[in-house]
């Protein structure tokens, strides 16, 4: 049974889809070739009468063929470091996790999914997009295999690095390309795979806009990136006059060590959008698990609570609470906890509603509390 768990590469199992592909994908040139062909060969005995060009109609025939059966225009964008050219709007597209299937949901993509994957087994679900996602199989609770895109007959894959993907692991944009699959990968994910110098909104913006070019949705794209912007706007208005940052440390998991973001991962961005200073900023790495003495030395006014998983944010605030290293922190002895849910702090959409709630916790006298 196939768990959705890196088990190893099944590359060798699965090269008839491969060899399926090849015979498949040169059909377009071919009737490219053949009408372009015939187009020439008509156009040496039809010669356009020099005083009269009333009777074009087997030209404009022929050429009403040829870009009958043309490709449209690829499309190119950067994918971390790489350029990924995408010959037509994907049709069957399949998305990894909860924010990036977001993204295709709030782009109106639906129709052109045939999946999606990895958002039951971290218990990560969001009533109101998992009501759009009713109809559409989860193919793998956490990661897909390279078989079960390819059982999809995915045109494409939108993941990232630690969003459905790791470095050596089955799938990846190169083992995928064998089977002419195209992957676009989350622009935060990135500092896994090159370097970055901080998470950025314009990660969120960015991904946005390639993804409205991808699938030719260009004005939606333009559209959410509008209404996020302009949400964050209102809320640095607010904060013009707010005072000093608040020491802000992000609680993902973890009882022996905590696992917290860097300054490379999406609440780097969110926690200094909201007026906030996230403790971990010195640390060139995205998510990340430390020691808690990093956490005791930085004495955190505020604590951030990733809401997902098997314990409830309610068990992780009552876990740090009781933590007997702990009780000097600033933020404990003064029960300063926001609670932000995995769908609101990873890259998405909701990365504008989070900064609002985590602003107003922050500075709640900015925003008349």
């Amino acid at each position: 049974m196939n768990t959705g768990e890196y088990t190893g590469s099944t590359l060798e199992q699965l090269e008839r889809f491969s060899v399926y592909e090849s015979r498949l994908k040169p059909l377009p040139q071919m009737c490219v070739a053949v009408v372009g062909g015939a187009l020439a060969a008509m156009c040496q005995h039809w010669s356009l009468p020099k005083q009269n060009a009333a009777r074009p109609l087997p030209y404009l025939l022929l050429l009403g063929l040829v870009f009958a059966a043309t490709p449209a225009l690829a499309v190119t964008v950067t994918s971390c470091d790489r350029q990924l050219s995408i010959a037509q709007p994907p049709q069957r597209a399949v998305s990894q996790d909860i924010n990036l299937t977001g993204m295709l949901l709030a782009l109106g993509l639906k129709s052109r999914m045939v999946g999606y994957s990895g958002i039951s087994a971290w218990k990560t679900p969001n009533p109101e997009l998992m009501a759009q996602l009713a109809d559409l199989p989860e193919l793998a609770a956490r990661h897909p295999s390279l078989e079960n895109l390819l059982n999809a007959e995915a045109d494409f894959f939108f993941a990232g690095w630690n969003y459905g993907m790791r470095v050596g692991g089955e799938v990846t944009p190169a083992s995928l390309a064998r089977f002419g699959i195209p992957v676009y990968e989350l622009s935060e994910s990135c500092a896994h795979v090159m370097p970055r110098r901080v998470a950025s909104l314009e990660d969120v913006y960015n991904d946005l806009h390639n993804l409205g070019r991808i699938f030719a949705v260009e004005p939606r794209a333009e559209a959410l990136v509008q209404g996020m912007q302009q949400r964050v706007a209102a809320v640095r208005a607010r904060l013009a006059d707010s005072g000093p940052a608040p020491r802000v440390f992000l609680y993902d998991s973890g009882e022996e060590s905590p696992f917290t973001a860097g300054r490379l991962a999406m609440p780097q961005a969110l926690i200094e959008a909201a007026g906030g200073r996230n403790v971990m900023d010195e640390l060139a790495a995205s998510w990340v698990r430390v020691g808690w003495e990093a956490v005791i030395s930085s004495d955190p006014e505020v604590i951030l609570i990733v809401d997902y998983g098997e314990r409830s944010a309610a068990q992780k605030r009552d876990f740090l609470l009781q933590h007997p290293a702990l009780q000097g922190l600033t933020a404990i002895r003064e029960q300063r906890f926001v609670v932000l849910p995995y769908l609101a702090v990873t890259p998405s959409l909701e990365n504008a509603a989070a900064i609002e709630t985590l602003a107003a916790a922050l500075h709640p006298q900015a925003f008349g509390q």
